[in-house]
């Protein structure tokens, strides 16, 4: 069963086409990743799914269910979650507060659930409810962007270079703390700068080039293909 299910979309900013003509799918409970250049169109993808952006054309189905026209805050309560691009989070309030930002679609008890659960994955945020989260190292600011949008529930959580600006360490952390939410049936769209980890990691992948998918398959095979050692691993 497929997660989701684009279909011809062309999406941009101020009537200038960023994606053109875009088809693919995600199936339900994998990793996906997606690979491109700087400028290739991978965020406006991104944010094409969650609503920040609007396609002008084409569909985008979650579950069958077509959610194109929806309201960003509506596709969120459908389950779709995004961990943004240098993290967002918000610096002069405190790590809870920020926490139940993410969960502004839940119900009391839902959200008590949900600090218990992301308080497992990282029990630092718990040791430093009351800290503000500008005060935070790179690295805890990551964690908490992911933590925040776990806290809305997803049924898909798409995570936009999560490995941006942190040390090779700490890059490491965010990649098992990826693989542990896929142990919990979440479905992944994973864009990642490196390309290595990022297809190491995926069940499949895909390639973009000036907005257009030009290239799908295993995230094994696509690591072992020699176009793309030459193209984003420098082999």
């Amino acid at each position: 069963m497929n997660m989701l299910n684009v279909k011809n979309i062309i999406s941009g900013y101020d009537n200038l086409p960023v994606i053109r003509n875009t088809s693919f799918t995600i199936p339900k409970g994998q990793v996906v990743s997606i690979v491109g250049s700087n400028g290739a169109g991978k965020t406006t993808l991104l944010k094409t799914i969650s609503g920040l952006l609007q396609n002008s054309e084409g569909e985008i189905l979650f579950e069958d269910n077509r959610i194109d026209r929806l309201t960003v805050h509506e596709r969120v309560e459908l389950g779709i979650s995004q961990v943004p691009e240098g993290r967002l989070i918000f610096d002069t309030m405190s790590v809870y507060e920020n926490l139940i930002l993410g969960a502004y679609t839940q119900s009391d008890q839902t959200i008590k659930d949900s600090l218990e659960k992301v308080y497992t994955y990282f029990p630092i945020l718990k040791e430093r409810t009351k800290q503000k989260a500008g005060t935070m190292s790179g690295g805890q600011q990551q964690m908490l962007a992911i933590a925040r949008s776990l806290m809305s529930k997803p049924k898909l959580i798409m995570f936009d270079e999560p490995s941006l600006g942190l040390a090779p360490a700490l890059v490491s952390d965010v990649f098992n703390i990826i693989r542990e939410i896929k142990k919990e049936g979440l479905t992944i769209i994973l864009v990642e700068q490196d390309v290595h980890h990022a297809l190491s990691l995926a069940d499949y992948g895909y390639v973009i080039q000036n907005g257009i998918i030009t290239q799908g398959d295993t995230g094994e095979n696509l690591l072992n293909s020699e176009e793309i050692k030459s193209a984003y691993l420098g082999f």
